[in-house]
């Protein structure tokens, strides 16, 4: 059927392979039988209709396929088509080229359409071929793409698109940033600047601002402050909206709509029935709504037209969780020994965020490392942090309510929870890179050490999700060690994070093994340093032992090696309970199976960063047992 004479066939064989390309089952069968040869040239193909419907399945491919399936795309020399297709487009976008068919019914531009399928699929498989970059690159579709952001007033959806896909190929690759050139940096810059109100236009600039972060080495430094600051700007306005809130108040809106389609529906039936005379004038502007609303239905992107309500919130949360994850970006890009702990888990940056960050004679903050001045004023001046702090904490339960008991808004909740999980993300990393002054003081840490608390304790149970779970330790670990660095009292107990560090502990996930043993490890190390502790520091000295020696990843047993030395580096609490646990001999006769480990486990299975680690943890455990035998001489 798609190489049928009827262009009608053709289309409608690309759209029915759209249709199916969207369970991931069948995707095999259809690579199997060759369909990115097949629906390739279709995106050059005479009629428009056809090119629509050929690049929504590819892009529909991309999407649902993966890695691989856009690595198979890729080698099957999709690039020279849809590259085609885009310039094609691009040249034609002001001839306002109407295909008559849609011209009637939807009075939309056929090109606009094309371009928006064929530039989602363009960041569908450049976000995941480093190949496909290399061609945008070489190809100059910049400006082709760039052209399409010049319709932004229009048509904010092909906006979004080129926006995305934008932020996907300026990432990570400095042979584009010759290609920005004055103009291409004044059509972003106008976008940024628009004043339009909707949760789209909202979306639209974080994605812009994030853009323009990821060619910053463009920026003049002279214009670097401003620029920094405009982009936060962007981001605090975007993460002040209430999104709760706004699922409520968009949600009555969809019932209001619908409310008034039936009665409108009802009505109009009814007028059928009683006149059946000639169409008067105003008969003929009645028409209008009806003509509305056919052509809502007929377009769709991601969701259905009608559902604008819906789409709007999604664009919200999209946007919000695009500028916490820039946010993180921002602090982590510019530290000089970034390479160092690529390999890493994010536990292990941290460990490394703080050796350098902290000086080692006095134990105070130094100037951080990884957080240039512009953006340390700029976080302040638009209150990130503050912002930060409001997106951890739980969905608001009236709009959970809503979304729970509405089919089409269920997938929501992910997105609340993604949002929530980004912004502690992002918390650990403002942690990491400001000092406890910019932070709001002692007190400021003392509550929010109290707010993390209650995210994790507030339920009877425990939380099991990975996501949150992984967040959430990550900011608490990056919380205590900067409590502890300045001697500010904790507000959680031990028997607290112990709990938590024994559910954490148990999750597959290695990132939050890592942070519960850290955890345990800083609040252990406080303790040592007060009275009556023992029988606590023999618990958590219980626990850790047990990782050490039974944890089947090295990186996490590692990391509960280097928790016991910091808990029994000092102070007679910790020697009393060292003795008690028996921790010198068990760590004598550990000490060779470490070793073991490392030699049959080390190569092959972890990065020579981690190797290098882990290198240290067994260098440091000798010194350990030899310090704590000097202490068994030491006459009490």
């Amino acid at each position: 059927q798609l190489q049928h004479p009827s262009a009608e066939v053709r289309e409608y064989a690309c759209a029915s392979i759209s249709k199916l390309l969207q369970q991931k089952h069948v995707i095999p069968a259809f690579l199997q039988r060759d369909v990115v040869r097949c629906l390739g040239p279709l995106l050059m193909d005479h009629s428009l209709a056809v090119r629509e419907t050929a690049a929504g399945a590819l892009r529909n491919l991309s999407a649902c396929g993966g890695f691989e399936v856009c690595d198979d795309m890729v080698t099957n020399d999709i690039m020279t088509p849809l590259v085609a297709l885009l310039k094609e487009c691009s040249t034609e976008l002001d001839a306002n080229q109407l295909s008559p068919k849609k011209c009637r019914e939807t009075n939309k531009n056929y090109i606009e359409d094309i371009a928006n399928e064929a530039i989602n699929l363009l960041w569908n498989i450049c976000e995941c071929n480093n190949t496909a970059v290399y061609i945008f690159n070489k190809e100059g579709c910049l400006e082709a793409v760039l052209h399409y952001m010049k319709k932004f007033s229009t048509n904010v959806d092909l906006a979004i698109s080129v926006a995305n896909c934008l932020q996907a190929v300026t990432e990570d690759n400095p042979d584009l940033l010759s290609s920005f050139n004055a103009s291409a940096q004044q059509v972003l810059e106008t976008v940024m600047l628009c004043a339009e109100s909707t949760m789209k236009h909202v979306l639209l600039r974080t994605l812009i601002a994030g853009t323009i972060w990821n060619i910053k080495d463009t920026i003049p430094p002279g214009s670097m402050g401003s620029m920094v600051n405009a982009i936060l700007k962007i981001f605090s306005e975007s993460l002040a909206i209430d999104a709760g809130e706004t699922i409520i108040r968009m949600n009555e809106a969809e019932k209001n709509r619908l409310k008034l389609a039936v009665e409108a529906e009802t009505e109009e039936n009814m007028s059928d029935v009683v006149d059946n005379c000639v169409l008067s004038e105003d008969d003929n502007m009645e028409e209008i709504p009806k003509g509305k609303l056919r052509r809502e239905n007929d377009v769709s992107d991601l969701l259905p037209s009608d559902k604008w309500e819906l789409k709007e919130v999604t664009a919200l949360l999209t946007a919000q969780q695009t500028a916490l994850e820039i946010i993180v970006n921002m602090c982590c890009s510019e530290d000089p020994s970034d390479d160092e702990w690529e390999e890493l888990s994010s536990s292990d940056e941290s460990d490394l965020f703080m050796e350098n960050s902290y000086n080692e004679g006095g134990g105070l903050l130094m100037t951080p490392l990884c957080l240039s001045d512009e953006v340390h004023s700029a976080f302040l001046n638009n209150l990130i942090p503050k912002k930060i702090l409001e997106k951890t904490a739980f969905p608001n339960s009236v709009a959970l309510d809503i979304c729970m008991h509405n089919p089409s808004w269920k997938p929501l909740i992910k997105k609340l929870n993604a949002v929530q999980c980004r912004a502690l993300t992002c918390l650990h990393s403002i942690l990491l890179v400001s000092d406890v002054e910019c932070l709001g003081g002692a007190s400021a840490l003392q509550s929010l050490s109290q707010h993390l608390s209650q995210l994790i304790f507030s339920k009877t149970e425990l939380p099991a999700d990975t996501e949150f779970l992984e967040a959430i330790t990550s900011a608490l670990r990056a919380l205590l060690q900067t409590m502890a660095s300045k001697n500010i009292s904790q507000c959680m107990t031990p028997e607290q994070l112990l709990a938590l560090c024994e559910a954490g502990i148990h999750s597959s996930n290695a990132s939050v093994r890592v942070n519960a043993v850290s955890i345990l490890g800083i609040s252990g190390s406080v303790l040592a340093k007060g009275q009556d502790t023992a029988e606590t520091l023999k618990m958590i000295g219980k626990f850790l032992l047990e990782v050490a020696m039974k944890e089947s990843s090295l990186v996490v047993a590692g990391e509960a090696l280097d928790a016991l030395f910091d808990v029994f580096a000092d102070g007679k609490e910790a020697e009393k309970a060292a003795v008690q646990i028996k921790l010198l001999p068990t760590l004598k006769e550990f000490q060779p199976v470490f070793r073991t480990r490392m030699r049959k486990e080390g190569k092959g299975q972890y990065s020579a960063d981690q190797l290098c680690v882990l290198d240290n943890v067994r260098m440091n455990l000798r010194r350990f047992i030899a310090y704590q035998e000097t202490l068994g001489k030491t006459p009490t």
